[in-house]
């Protein structure tokens, strides 16, 4: 019986692969109609595409669907209106993004990591200001305040000041983080100020006047990759306004699905296969299917739109984002000996075997079996 059900696994999965490939050329072809200007032919490959995707499939059929339905919304959408595409429910996103963030390590060893290159350099420092171009729900900034009250000179105060971007969070959103952080701060006693600032006004040549920055300051800046999908080709600009800032340290974050390097189609593939092994680890938590439902549809599904549709709007080919950050004159940290080993020590806490963490030059890696999930690294001024 073992010898006779063998051939049949090799035989499914060889089925498996072929199938993955007719849904990635079908894809790539759909995506590079939209590029050329050909709209029906497009919309016929998305149509039959119907016919092979499920909301309820394999991981990789789930992933590519959600892709599908990018391309979609690029078809009938104006592509300078992206603002109206995911206007979900402020409730139902923050209960995905927490589910996420509870079941999956991804955010944890992101934020941990990040953060405890941070302490390592605020250390002996009063006053602290953070530049955050991903803000978020405030999550990272409250597992660092409560990092930095416990230390043994006390509480340094700190500010925060934010740039985001409409069509990353609304106001609605901007101003429950803002008030969620104050009020953590207040119930630690740290000091806190925090300040929004819309990223838009970034090509404006007074904007960075606006700030203000004490003499005695320690300067840090959070600068995930991920943030930039819906406008990729701000982000040399951005570098070079930190650059001028002259932080103590830049950390950074990379979802290995933003690839800017290559072609739209290929970024897309490259993406999907991304999100793909994503997928595949959440299953393999064996949580609730509603739950499940909730994350991908809240959280996974908004994000895969603003990669596909964000390098749609600047399909020009840039450098690597990596070299992007050499050039604008950073060179990468290594993370302390401890960094690695806490980074270690969350994965094995996790209850699900397949994470492991890998260094890969200077960044820290978190994979799942053997696929990238997310980096970590952190730069400094040259």
């Amino acid at each position: 019986m073992t010898a006779t059900a063998k051939p049949k696994t090799v035989s499914d999965e060889l089925a498996n692969q072929q199938l993955q490939q007719v849904i990635i050329d079908q894809l790539i072809q759909a995506a590079e109609l939209i590029e050329t200007g050909d709209p029906v032919l497009a919309q016929g490959i998305l149509a039959r595409l119907n016919h092979q995707l499920s909301p309820v499939g394999k991981p990789f059929i789930r992933a590519a669907l959600y892709f599908k339905e990018a391309l979609q919304l690029l078809l009938h959408l104006n592509a300078t209106n992206t603002s109206t595409l995911s206007t979900y429910n402020m409730i139902f996103k923050i209960d995905a993004y927490k589910s996420f963030s509870e079941i999956s390590p991804i955010v944890q060893f992101a934020n941990f990591t990040c953060n405890q290159a941070l302490v390592e350099v605020f250390e002996g420092c009063s006053r602290i200001h953070i530049i955050d171009f991903d803000i978020g729900y405030g999550g990272q900034w409250a597992s660092l305040m409560q990092e930095l009250v416990l230390r043994s000179g006390g509480a340094p105060s700190m500010k925060i000041t934010a740039f985001d971007s409409p069509s990353n969070h609304d106001e609605v959103e901007l101003g429950f983080t803002q008030e969620n952080l104050k009020h953590f701060a207040s119930e630690i006693n740290m000091a806190l100020d925090m300040e929004i600032v819309n990223l838009e006004s970034l090509n404006s040549t007074s904007w960075p006047l606006s700030l203000h920055f004490a003499e005695n300051e320690a300067i840090a800046v959070n600068l995930p990759i991920g943030s930039f999908s819906n406008y990729p080709s701000t982000l040399p600009l951005v570098l070079g306004f930190v650059k001028q800032l002259s932080p103590k340290i830049v950390v950074s974050s990379d979802r290995g699905c933003d690839r800017t390097d290559v072609p739209f189609p290929h970024h897309l593939v490259h993406a999907l296969q991304s999100y793909s092994g994503l997928l595949e680890s959440l299953d393999a938590v064996n949580m609730n299917p509603d739950a499940l439902e909730k994350i991908e549809r809240f959280f996974l599904q908004p994000s895969i739109e603003k990669v596909v549709l964000g390098r749609h709007q600047s399909p020009e080919r840039r450098p690597p984002w990596r070299s992007l950050f050499m050039q604008s004159g950073f060179s990468p940290l290594t993370f302390s000996n401890f960094t690695e080993s806490q980074a270690e020590c969350l994965i094995q806490r996790s209850p699900i075997r397949g994470f492991h963490v890998e260094k890969r030059q200077s960044s820290l890696v978190l994979c799942w079996q053997r696929r990238e999930l997310m980096a970590a690294s952190a730069w400094r001024c040259s």
